[in-house]
């Protein structure tokens, strides 16, 4: 009888020492679940479905070598999803600490914490600038302030949203996956400005810019010539100019890259006068005014 009632004694004892503990001490041995809808900084959390993920990534034309970077990155599907789909290196930023342990847990399990990393921080103040392709779920108020720092980012990041836009900056496509909407834009080299080549003869192409959008006006030996058919897509530029031979009008189709104030690349001829390489440079008066005024001066 006597060790049955100091067993009960013990118990007793241990019992209320439990109770007394810290309720946080307590919840240290729960794994923590999140439930949609919780409160986070500045938005609530719903997550993305996994079919739509998916179509984002491939929205995005994800590949092993790109570097995909999530946005409050909730419980890691997004960038798991990448690491384990298409082997790249991928970083969740989350501001919610239980939400990033929990997606370090999923990564463990899924094989991938090697490549799909989760790091506590607020969006507006961590660097995300290396990212080639950049995942988001935001609100349309929140992607607007996000949005002169991703234009900012290289030319050809490919940036894809969750249900919201970016205001006037119209997206390069759309897609919908079980009702839900992705958006896909891809950043665009700044183009604005005075651009000049050629040898014997002379041409002076002066572009507006909004977004990738592009509006031209061309003149080729002084006199004015039809611009047409102009599209740029990240640091990709192409457009034809008509020009009048002397025996009638040839169109010349142009395909170049742009990198900081020279762009360069492939011209080809209507009239079958063959395929040639152009350069051409930026003025720097045009450089450092109207082209690096263009899209900030539409941002905000």
């Amino acid at each position: 009888m006597r060790f049955i009632a100091g067993s009960l004694v013990a118990a007793f004892w241990i019992t209320t020492a439990v109770l007394a503990l810290p309720a946080h001490a307590q919840s240290e041995t729960r794994e923590f679940k999140p439930v949609v809808g919780q409160e986070g900084k500045d938005v609530i959390w719903v997550p993305t479905p996994q079919a739509l993920v998916e179509r984002m990534l491939e929205m995005a034309k994800t590949t092993r070598n790109d570097y995909v970077v999530d946005l409050g990155s909730g419980d890691g599907r997004t960038v798991i999803t990448a690491a384990k789909k298409y082997g790249v290196q991928a970083l969740g930023i989350e501001y919610n600490a239980d939400m990033v342990e929990l997606s370090k847990r999923s990564a463990e399990k899924e094989g991938v914490a090697d490549r799909a990393r989760f790091i506590q921080g607020d969006i507006f103040q961590t660097d995300f600038s290396k990212a080639t392709v950049l995942t988001l779920y935001l609100l349309p108020n929140l992607n607007l302030k996000l949005r002169p720092t991703i234009l900012n980012m290289k030319p050809g990041t490919r940036v894809v949203s969750h249900a919201f836009t970016m205001d006037d900056w119209q997206p390069d496509q759309i897609e919908s996956v079980e009702g839900r909407t992705a958006y896909l834009w891809i950043v665009p080299a700044r183009v604005e400005g005075t651009w000049r080549w050629g040898g014997s003869r002379e041409y002076e192409l002066t572009l507006q810019q909004h977004f990738q959008q592009v509006e031209g006006l061309i003149r080729v030996n002084g006199r004015t010539a039809q611009f047409r058919n102009a599209r740029l897509q990240g640091d990709r530029i192409s457009f034809s100019i008509i020009e009048y031979s002397g025996v009638g009008n040839v169109q010349h189709d142009y395909t170049g890259r742009v990198a900081g104030d020279t762009m360069e690349g492939t011209v080809k001829r209507s009239d079958g006068g063959g395929e040639e390489k152009w350069t051409a440079k930026r003025s720097t008066r045009a450089a450092s005014g109207p082209r690096s005024d263009a899209v900030v001066q539409r941002v905000h």
